[in-house]
């Protein structure tokens, strides 16, 4: 029974409807913005059942074991850590991608990275070299060797936990035969030239960190995050990389702030690439940087 934010408690022999309407209660109350969402996937993978299985099968008892794993996820979702954290993997283009604490949680803006890279890819089949700077999940690397099987690729990242886990994911959807993985400062340790080049560098301002929402703030890796005083500090070094190992007529794609589409295409030209188009998200906000050589 739900009796206030602190109150509410979920035991052994509450049914699976009963546990699932508490656990919505809990997470609206708390101010959560997707609480029937949340209680549904925290509820089915604390149970091992398939979300429906709440609306066909809602009057089963919960087994001691059960309520515990469920009530430890609430409690984790109330201190606001994402469910995707909490169930340690998200989906991103239709693939399951595994997390580590080293990798940023994939968002759906950056799916428009894929989407805008693959407008222009007419015949997939032609092999192709793909750089990933800042592979982080290995999602963006992963889900374009999924859809150009031409290709070969590979994911660079500072972090080793990064890379450990961009490997793990192409494994497990099936490109690792056409992927590797190096631990770099962006671009430093690669040579040759790549015909398409991705990147989701951090871009948020160092002063806008603290103030992210606390899913962001507190559960992201800071160094995924922090893109300098001005949050185009990555860019810059994206942009340098981009502009040496593009292939002649060569794709970059980059993702960016919402509010970052001036400064981007004036650093991009700078660094001698051409700005072919600002691709706008989900939202319709300047979201990802569209360069050729």
């Amino acid at each position: 029974m739900v009796a206030g934010r602190a109150g509410w408690r979920i035991g052994a022999g509450s049914t699976r409807g009963r546990a699932l309407a508490t656990l919505r209660q809990a997470f609206a109350e708390a101010g959560l913005d997707t609480p029937a969402l949340d209680s549904r996937l925290l509820g089915a993978a604390a149970l091992g059942i398939e979300g429906s299985a709440f609306l066909t099968a809602p009057d089963l008892l919960l087994t001691g074991p059960e309520a515990e794993r469920l009530e430890a996820f609430a409690r984790r979702r109330i201190a606001r850590e994402p469910v995707a954290r909490i169930l340690g993997a998200a989906e991103f283009w239709g693939l399951l991608l595994r997390l580590s604490p080293e990798t940023l949680i994939p968002r759906p803006d950056t799916e428009t990275v894929v989407s805008a890279a693959l407008a222009r890819i007419p015949d997939r089949l032609r092999p192709r070299r793909v750089l990933d700077l800042g592979t982080g999940s290995g999602c963006l690397l992963v889900a374009l060797l999924h859809e150009i099987p031409g290709a070969f690729g590979i994911g660079i990242d500072r972090a080793e936990g990064a890379g450990r886990t961009a490997r793990s994911n192409a494994e497990a959807n099936g490109t690792l035969a056409r992927a590797a993985f190096a631990l770099s400062d962006w671009a430093a340790a690669i040579g040759g030239s790549f015909d398409l080049i991705v990147s989701n560098p951090p871009y948020i301002a160092s002063r806008e960190v603290a103030g992210l929402d606390p899913e962001v703030a507190r559960h992201d890796p800071a160094a995924a995050l922090d893109g300098g005083p001005d949050g185009l500090a990555a860019l810059r070094h994206v942009l340098a990389d981009a502009a040496l190992l593009l292939a002649p007529g060569g794709l970059a794609l980059v993702e960016i702030g919402f509010d970052q589409a001036e400064g981007g295409t004036a650093l991009s030209r700078a660094a001698g690439l051409a700005v072919e188009a600002v691709e706008r998200d989900l939202g319709g906000r300047p979201r990802v940087l569209v360069l050729r050589r």
